[in-house]
């Protein structure tokens, strides 16, 4: 039997949601707000879980569906909220010619979550970027800041361990 993904739950408080009411308030019949009270949102909780985005929804009287088009199209806008670790694999031309894709499936793998994604424990995000602007270096991958380059497939558990608890 296939094993269901787990979610993460959402984390907002009250304080968060009186924000986003007010931001909402800011913009109402403004025509075009969605993007900036997309931002906003995101803004005041580091992503935009469904929660906030059917808020946001019965709020400005739009569509789910509508805004769920503009937060997919989008790649300023996350759907799920950094893990404790943050992990970025670079997929531009020069990283992916030089392996990147081999990299970012090892690292999938070994921890167990997709690319976009954040591990049920909250403890990993996985995401696979557009350039990064480090080409000589290819294939890249950031760990919190950190810049590991030329990686090798062969390289990842050995870079992950030093993440682990």
């Amino acid at each position: 039997m296939k094993k269901q993904p787990t979610t993460v739950p959402f984390r907002g408080t009250a304080e968060q949601e009186q924000q986003l009411l007010s931001v909402i308030e800011k913009y109402r019949g403004t025509k075009g707000a969605m993007m900036p009270i997309l931002q906003e949102a995101q803004g005041i909780y580091g992503y935009l879980p469904v929660e906030v985005l059917k808020i946001i929804a019965e709020q400005t009287d739009t569509p789910m569906e509508t805004i769920y088009g503009i937060v997919s199209f989008y790649s300023q806008f996350k759907l799920n909220y950094d893990g404790d670790i943050t992990i970025s694999i670079c997929m531009g031309t020069a990283c992916y010619v030089k392996g990147s894709a081999d990299v970012l499936s090892e690292v999938a793998s070994v921890l167990g979550v997709q690319p976009g994604a954040t591990s049920s424990d909250g403890r990993y995000s996985l995401d696979a970027t557009r350039c990064i602007g480090a080409c000589g270096l290819a294939p890249v991958m950031i760990i919190n800041g950190t810049v590991y380059g030329r990686v090798k497939k062969s390289e990842v558990a050995g870079i992950l361990a030093k993440y682990k608890e």
